[in-house]
């Protein structure tokens, strides 16, 4: 594929960095000289230094030839301008632009929705964009999901599976310090596979006869009722979180907020939780900005909301959120995310959350002692990766920082796959097939040797990253 991104700040240089790495032609576009000459340095592709929403220079990256136009620039109004400005003139170019305004992307949802079948019959997007990425909202979500887990660690959830990757780390002297994959059995009868493991740095696709140590982390695929039994054998244990602290009460931390307080006995988390109350009782909001304080009352007004600093002498003990079971830390300062969710962590709250800025800051996050990091940037990345795989990838995943990449593929008719038992495609090393969902069934299931793969078929599957062409390639769904 050939791609042009305008914006090369860090979401457009790692996307590029991927996407060159995927073998793609890309052409990179940003006006400020430092940045241009920054990536010109790190990336093998074309850097142009210009305004990125000019058709000239649009024509002189070679639009007219690209498969698509992803605008990551830090103005919105710039990235929807330049998707509509290519779309006047090459609509049929798939057209994606990160949008941080939440008014946007609920005022585009709405107005689709109203005029539904206008647009559907012409063939054509909302500001000529295929597709709006809202990197709060993806961020939000991951906290969220976090949070229905007790806090205690990061995972993945897959449409219409039971199924979910998890990510828990083995502690020293735990059931599972110094066990060979091969003999997890016999520890328990519990179903789960082991899809990746991260020692000292490096993440790897294991074998059968891999042994743990303690301070690995996995990346295990269970079910969400099994957690208790798998932290068990790692050495850890599924808390409580009935009382929650979310500081930052900016736009992410508003749909936060608003996804957790229910109103409705019947909530996802009150059921998870068991909780008897509205969960707002045990729920507060911090902000020094008077403003944020101001409209996140107003809001929520039977939430109650402090306007100071948590990190305040003494705040924290006055208002008893010491005791409280788990600190949410979302604020636009991703450091001193870090450093607050350190901080509560250290006068007594077990849990805690940080939106950081990538996965670099979330090793870090961790080594730390911060339960779970989100980073909103790879968040974003890997949502702009979904939508330029082609029809075939229905969702890209990156893990750590892309080494491995989880991919949701829908198995093309054409595909060399089609007929064959996963025992006679494997490749080990390159990639493992976590879960598949037959075309006439409603869910997942995790897949045996002699699962038999059929067009139409949709399969999950964790990649090397190094090896994604060549996999992608066998299972047909290369660009």
């Amino acid at each position: 594929m050939k791609i042009v991104i305008v914006g090369a700040g860090f979401t457009g240089t790692q996307l590029a960095k991927r996407l060159i790495n995927g073998k793609n032609d890309v052409v990179l576009i940003d006006n400020d000289d430092t940045t241009v000459r920054h990536a010109s340095n790190r990336l093998d592709c074309n850097v142009i230094l210009a305004d990125g929403n000019n058709l000239d220079t649009l024509e002189e990256a070679g639009i007219e030839d690209a498969d698509a136009l992803v605008c990551v620039t830090s103005n919105d109004e710039v990235n929807m301008i330049t998707c509509s400005l290519v779309d006047s003139v090459y609509p049929e170019i798939l057209k994606i632009a990160r949008v941080r305004n939440y008014a946007y992307y609920v005022n585009t949802n709405t107005a689709q929705e109203k005029h539904a079948s206008k647009l559907s019959s012409e063939n054509r997007h909302l500001y000529g964009i295929d597709y709006m990425i809202h990197p709060d909202v993806e961020a939000a979500e991951a906290i969220v999901a976090a949070v229905e887990h007790g806090a205690i660690t990061d995972s993945l959830q897959f449409e219409n599976s039971p199924y979910e990757l998890i990510r828990v780390t083995v502690e020293k002297g735990s059931r599972l310090d110094g066990i060979a994959l091969q003999n997890l059995r016999k520890l328990t009868e519990t179903h789960f596979l082991v899809s990746y493991i991260e020692s000292e740095g490096e993440t790897s696709l294991p074998s059968g006869g891999t042994i743990l140590q303690g301070g690995n982390c996995l990346g295990v695929l269970m079910k969400r009722s099994d957690l208790p039994e798998m932290l068990s054998l790692c050495g850890s244990k599924v808390k409580d979180v009935k009382k929650i602290a979310l500081v930052g009460a900016n736009r992410i931390g508003m749909i936060v907020a608003e996804r957790l307080i229910k109103k409705e006995s019947t909530s996802r988390i009150k059921k998870f939780f068991g909780l008897k109350s509205r969960i707002s009782q045990d729920f507060v909001i911090v902000d020094s900005d008077e403003a944020n304080a101001k409209a996140a009352s107003e809001k929520f007004p039977h939430t109650k909301v402090f306007c100071s600093d948590i990190t305040e002498e003494g705040f924290v003990e006055e208002e008893g959120i010491d005791k409280f079971d788990l600190v949410i830390c979302a604020t636009s300062s991703y450091e001193m995310n870090m450093v607050t969710a350190a901080y509560i962590e250290s006068l007594g709250v077990e849990n805690s959350i940080a939106l950081v800025a990538n996965s670099a800051f979330g090793e870090v996050a961790r080594k730390i002692g911060i339960e779970v990091a989100v980073p909103i940037r790879d968040s974003v990345v890997d949502s702009i990766m979904s939508h330029l795989r082609g029809d075939s990838v229905t969702g890209i995943h990156s893990v750590n920082g892309g080494s491995l990449e989880i991919a949701e593929i829908i198995v093309p008719e054409e595909s060399e796959v089609c007929g064959k038992a996963l025992k006679d495609i494997a490749e080990n090393g390159r990639f493992l097939v976590l879960l598949v969902q037959k075309k006439k069934e409603e869910s997942f299931q995790v897949p045996g040797g002699n699962t038999v793969l059929d067009a139409g078929d949709k399969i999950v599957l964790i990649i090397n990253a190094s090896e994604n062409e060549h996999v992608m390639k066998k299972i047909g769904a290369e660009n």
